[in-house]
């Protein structure tokens, strides 16, 4: 009874076909990317357009208890935007305006529905930078980007996407809508709510409008393409870039079960082969670009590489950035499925890691072939498995555990940007222990204290 009531009140509330209940249709928007863990039933989809309506929704919401599921495009990875039992969906596609690009304050003013590439073009054309890139940046939003603190191939030189949130217009749970803090460059009023917010998965509040820091354009993208017989050589060289003074703007590895899953997905990557890494370095600097590439052609010569290659035509480039990019869906073909790690490590542990992951791997009876962002130490142990083996899903799941289990060990986090969602709970322990997890749980009660934002997830 309580559902037909909130249903009432929500079609009075929107405009009309703003609210979905065809199954099919809420089916088709109850999962993410991730794909392993079953989502719950929702009771509808709602399709807000404007900051009033998504306060109108979570007034109801809250005065029902009903829980509210925000959602972007669905390109997440850890089950964070899956949908909860009874839930309303909150997609936030609809809220996709470029407000205002300001060159003078260097800033962009986005709803969350806005996608990635469109903004970075959006901004370019006005001789400005946004440089967060995660993988899906032709698909993702920003306001996705904002629920999982989103990073990218750029992070080793830029950071992640709090780094270029500035200021945030959020719905809170009863419907109230406030501003996190003003827009301006420096701001210490109060306590960093914009900062809490970002990377907290929709747990806290519904953005519904971002103020982005924006930079100048940078110089253009050159490289190298570097080969190697064995991973260790390729960390090698990748360390020694690192402790240099020619910072790239982008540090990638990939071992070679990506390079063929790559290959088998798009013959048309053309990538080398017969390596057993290959190490993807790039500048974007205004000055000295050639130097820089220079200095990571020398690194990797003196490490043995196999293969030494300039990418400094602009064909080449894409062709070797895409390719990155079809790293995740390339090990999900392999199979049929994959989960997808994302953990992080000091850079000094990255040999130990990759070393470890390989012995887990041998014999686990699925694929795991790792790649990602080094110079930062996060990197992506994707394991690629048969949805319809039982046995394999279930190798699948205890790999996936010992591959948490041993980010913990080294140091480090089981998540480095794709977030928590619902796949990575039970790892939190070992990486916050309890008393930080009770702080977090009374941060979230502050903000949502009949939690009905996001329930289950990332806490």
């Amino acid at each position: 009874m309580a559902g037909v009531q909130v249903l009432a009140q929500l079609r009075a509330a929107l405009p009309a076909g703003a609210v979905v209940t065809d199954p099919a249709a809420v089916l088709a928007r109850s999962s993410d990317a991730a794909g392993a863990a079953a989502p719950g039933v929702a009771l509808a989809l709602v399709l807000p357009s404007t900051t009033a309506q998504v306060s109108a929704i979570a007034r109801i919401a809250h005065a029902h208890g009903v829980p509210l599921v925000p959602q972007g495009a669905l390109s997440g990875l850890a089950g964070g935007a899956n949908a909860v039992d009874g839930a309303i969906l909150v997609s936030l596609e609809a809220m996709a305006a470029i407000v205002r690009i300001d060159a003078v304050d260097q800033v962009a003013v986005v709803q969350p529905g806005v996608v990635t590439d469109d903004l970075a073009r959006a901004v370019a054309e006005r001789g400005l930078f946004y440089p967060p890139d995660p993988a899906s940046s032709s698909r993702c939003t920003i306001g996705g980007n904002i629920a999982t603190n989103a990073g990218g191939m750029r992070c080793v030189k830029y950071g992640v996407t709090r780094d270029f949130v500035r200021s945030l217009e959020v719905v809170l749970a009863d419907g109230q809508i406030v501003r996190t803090r003003p827009p301006t460059v420096k701001a210490v009023g109060g306590l960093d709510l914009t900062g809490l917010v970002v990377g907290s998965e929709g747990t806290l509040a519904i953005v519904t409008e971002a103020t982005l820091a924006l930079l100048p354009a940078p110089g253009p993208t050159q490289g190298v393409c570097a080969t190697f017989a064995t991973v260790a050589g390729a960390l090698a060289a990748a360390n020694a870039i690192m402790a240099g003074p020619h910072r790239p703007s982008t540090l990638e590895l990939l071992d070679s079960v990506v390079l063929a899953a790559i290959s088998a997905y798009d013959p048309t990557s053309t990538l080398p082969a017969g390596a057993h890494a290959l190490l993807l370095v790039l500048t974007d600097a205004r000055e000295g670009g050639s130097a820089d590439v220079a200095a990571y052609a020398r690194a990797a010569h003196e490490r043995a590489a196999l293969t030494v290659d300039l990418a400094t035509e602009p064909d080449r480039l894409d062709a070797l950035l895409a390719a990155r990019r079809a790293f995740q869906p390339a090990m999900q073909a392999l199979r049929g499925a994959s989960l997808n790690e994302d953990v992080a490590v000091p850079r000094s542990r990255l040999p130990e890691l990759i070393e470890r992951l390989a012995a887990l791997a041998a014999g686990s009876g699925v694929t795991v072939g790792t790649g990602g962002h080094i110079g930062d130490g996060n990197v992506h142990p994707v394991i690629a498995f048969d949805p319809a083996d039982p046995a394999q899903v279930a190798a699948a799941q205890r790999v996936h555990r010992q591959i948490l289990d041993l980010a913990a060990e080294l140091g480090g986090t089981v998540t480095g940007e794709h977030g928590i969602g619902v796949e990575k709970l039970v790892a939190l322990d070992a990486e916050l222990g309890p008393t930080v997890r009770d702080l977090q749980r009374r941060i979230k009660q502050a903000f949502d204290p009949t939690a009905i934002l996001n329930p289950g997830k990332k806490l």
